[in-house]
């Protein structure tokens, strides 16, 4: 499916356009992109836990590819409209590998073959997932945006140690179980306005119940692991963080800028700002935030394509 969308009053004329594609677990899962007329790189974008890409998703394509990028994303299993039981991720690896694929067999279409970088976009936990995709192809991609990136689940949002263990022997058992006990509203805890919420508690394909209990355990797993290996992270990124973010953790975030052995990378820390920069914030800040992103991806674009 195929229509013209133009944001912003940029006159840059943005094509949507989604699509099914099976994984190899037979599984069919959504994708969805924003071309714009001549895309000058390629970004591909990874949303976080319970959230989906063409609906909360659909101003940051239009935005970016108002800017010039072909913007590709991907709803993962139990996520969005993809297969699978809502809300459950057996395994994050498989999620890491289905993005991976998806995005490499992207960039090897025909109309994409002389279009030189290539960027990861990860918010929350899709941050995550951008940086073990960078992991497992480490030379394939030119830089990353990582918002707000779920390298430790919040305090706030852990259960305590106890409860964990019990959690994660229980998950060998009944791995789609909803008892995941978190002490805040995750969507009250992410959107600064209200109307946002709204919309998010409105979205069909937004997942709105207790973590299931293999997914927490999934998450728990990748953030921990990434946490301990910081210091492997080697792509030039840019990570954005709100200061008050209740989520995941902007400290967090400063340790990711100061380990991470890229010899390219910048941080910007927003004071006031809650967890979901792209979309849940005022228009105000929202337009900060994706000021700084474009401003990044066009140094790297103009980098890249120098002499």
């Amino acid at each position: 499916m195929a229509h013209d969308e133009t944001g912003n009053g940029n006159n840059n004329n943005v094509r949507y356009e989604e699509e099914y594609v099976t994984n190899s677990r037979g599984m069919r899962l959504f994708t969805c992109c924003w071309i714009p007329t001549k895309p000058k790189a390629l970004i591909f974008f990874s949303h976080g836990y319970a959230m989906e890409c063409s609906i909360s998703m659909k101003d940051t394509g239009i935005r970016l590819a108002a800017a010039g990028y072909a913007v590709y994303g991907i709803d993962y299993e139990g996520h969005g409209k993809s297969a699978g039981l809502m809300g459950f991720v057996d395994n994050m690896d498989c999620v890491v590998n289905d993005c991976a694929e998806h995005f490499v067999k992207v960039s090897e279409r025909e109309e994409n073959e002389k279009i030189k970088m290539r960027f990861l976009l990860g918010e929350s936990m899709g941050g995550a997932i951008a940086l073990l995709i960078h992991r497992k192809m480490p030379h394939f991609w030119d830089g990353a945006v990582l918002v707000a990136p779920m390298c430790k689940i919040s305090d706030e949002l852990k259960p305590s140690p106890a409860v964990i263990k019990a959690l994660i022997r229980i998950a060998k058992i009944i791995p789609t179980w909803k008892i995941v006990p978190t002490n805040q509203d995750v969507v009250e805890a992410a959107f600064r306005l209200p109307e946002t919420r709204m919309e998010i508690r409105e979205n069909p394909y937004c997942y709105k119940g207790r973590p299931r209990l293999k997914t927490a355990y999934e998450l728990l797993r990748v953030s921990t692991e990434l946490e301990k290996n910081l210091d492997k992270i080697q792509l030039p990124f840019l990570v954005v963080h709100g200061g008050a973010d209740t989520v995941t953790d902007p400290l967090v975030s400063q340790l990711l800028y100061d380990k991470a052995s890229s010899t390219d990378k910048t941080i910007k820390l927003y004071p006031g700002m809650w967890h979901s920069l792209l979309y849940g914030e005022t228009p105000e800040n929202v337009n900060t935030v994706f000021t700084d992103i474009i401003s990044w991806l066009d140094d790297k674009y103009a980098f890249g394509n120098s002499g």
